[in-house]
């Protein structure tokens, strides 16, 4: 209980890190941090599937875009969520991304392993045909262009004031998610992961918690949509393609999956990774690439899971130590 209490402080202090320096940083910073902030949400709502679930899904980037895309088709076509109506956009798009995970569940909960994760990635794969697809509503390969961001007592014009909204929208999510994870309910969720034959035994409806967990995490990743749509300034169906989930599942195993905290570490790297790396040598993909491969075979519990291994090594040369002096002594 205490290493959890030291681990919340650390995360609270590193929060605190962020929203006092970044502002003072220049603009290329702000604005990367706030692209990171959003995505980690989406991050976030994917590793309670992953991490918490045992559901490594592969659609995730659906519920991004339609949150996305909602924002920007209001926002072009009717001038609304450019106010205070801009919370109701909010609003809207975390229902409807729920409502679509809500009918992507009853097709892809019931199945497990390799198969929930081909089901899921070929409802993404729909919800990308669509967008790119429906050029009337969606503006087909172009896209939406966003031109302005909302105003509603504050600018959200402003870079600084834009990364405190979204700063603070992360905030709020990361203690839901936390709260749910940490709640009777989150910790049935970590026993179907763990063995879900029983937790049937046992009583519990696991389809049905599966499938709750599931329209949250589609919830979390409309409200990563909305702001992902002010955050670019623009929606495509770049925003909905395979890379986008596989980015997502990426960023969860490289920080930690099942620790949230992780998720956003892991975004954050490769946010930096990438646009560092792509200054300095076209064939940046590769790198970033082969830090994923050398994070799964060497760290398989991602960077989160360091200080256990530290833990675990240095219990194991105790050990040692502890049966060498223990060891008789022969002439």
């Amino acid at each position: 209980m205490k290493s959890q209490h030291i681990k919340v402080l650390i995360v609270v202090v590193a929060l605190a890190a962020i929203a006092i320096i970044v502002p003072n940083a220049n603009s290329f910073v702000i604005l990367l941090t706030t692209r990171a902030l959003a995505f980690s949400i989406l991050v976030m709502s994917l590793d309670i599937l992953l991490g918490y679930t045992g559901l490594p899904s592969l659609g995730q980037a659906a519920y991004l875009g339609v949150g996305a895309y909602l924002t920007a088709i209001l926002a072009t076509r009717y001038q609304f969520g450019l106010g205070y109506d801009f919370w109701l956009v909010v609003v809207f798009g975390i229902l409807l991304a729920a409502a679509l995970a809500a009918i992507f569940g009853l097709l892809a909960i019931r199945a497990t392993g390799v198969y929930f994760l081909m089901i899921t990635l070929a409802l993404g794969q729909c919800a990308w045909g669509l967008a790119y697809r429906w050029n009337s509503l969606t503006g087909g390969d172009n896209g939406i262009n966003l031109r302005a961001r909302p105003k509603f007592g504050i600018d959200l014009a402003n870079e600084v004031t834009f990364f405190y909204l979204v700063f603070g929208l992360f905030a709020v999510s990361l203690l839901l998610m936390y709260t749910l994870v940490r709640s009777p309910f989150g910790r049935s969720l970590a026993g179907i992961r763990e063995r879900e034959l029983r937790m049937k035994i046992l009583g519990y409806n696991t389809w049905l918690h599966k499938y709750i967990a599931f329209i949250i995490a589609g919830g979390f990743g409309g409200l990563a949509g909305v702001l992902w749509a002010h955050t670019a300034g623009i929606v495509s169906p770049e925003n909905v393609v395979l890379t986008t989930s596989v980015d997502a599942l990426l960023m969860a195993v490289l920080g930690g999956a099942g620790t949230l905290v992780g998720g956003v570490i892991g975004a954050f790297i490769v946010f930096g990774l990438r646009e560092y790396l792509s200054t300095l040598v076209p064939w940046w993909q590769y790198a970033l690439g082969a830090v994923y491969v050398l994070t799964i075979l060497y760290l398989p519990t991602g960077l989160m899971g360091i200080p256990e291994r530290i833990r675990q090594r240095r219990a194991a040369t105790g050990n040692r130590e502890d049966v060498k002096k223990m060891a008789p002594v022969t002439s």
